[in-house]
């Protein structure tokens, strides 16, 4: 699943050190990973980089051209209240209720669409995990 088993390593690292906060994001993060670890035929990677985000990437297996199907940053500006920016391109994903921010050449210079989870709200947590749903089975087609 991993494409380098230190990737899982670094991953964990983070999860043990990281203290929840009123935002909740910890948790957000841990479920949107779980629902990734679900999918068949994906591989994830994960970078760290202190101080400024973590990354974990998840890719299908049958995508040729892009490489990454979902991009979830750990935004670690204040590690003591750390918050999610969950990326997607824009065309792998249906934003219905338009509660992304369109960002033109944003993830790898194509148009992406981007959430950001900053607070304790179970609604947006839930729209997300949606919408890496319909990244995800865009992906594979």
């Amino acid at each position: 699943m991993f494409t380098d088993n230190s990737h899982r390593e670094e991953l964990d690292a983070l999860l043990e050190d990281w203290t929840e906060s009123d935002a909740k994001t910890k948790a957000a993060f841990e479920s949107y990973k779980d629902l990734l670890l679900s999918f068949d035929g994906l591989s994830l990677s994960f970078k760290g980089r202190p101080g400024v985000s973590f990354s974990l990437r998840a890719k299908h297996n049958k995508q040729t051209e892009r490489d990454l199907f979902v991009l979830v940053d750990v935004v670690d500006d204040d590690p003591a209240d750390r918050w999610l920016s969950v990326c997607f391109y824009a065309d792998m994903i249906n934003d219905a209720e338009e509660l992304g921010d369109w960002v033109p050449g944003g993830l790898m210079g194509e148009d992406a669409c981007c959430f950001n989870l900053d607070e304790d709200d179970a609604e947006m947590r839930a729209y997300i995990k949606d919408r890496i749903t319909d990244a995800y089975n865009s992906a594979q087609k």
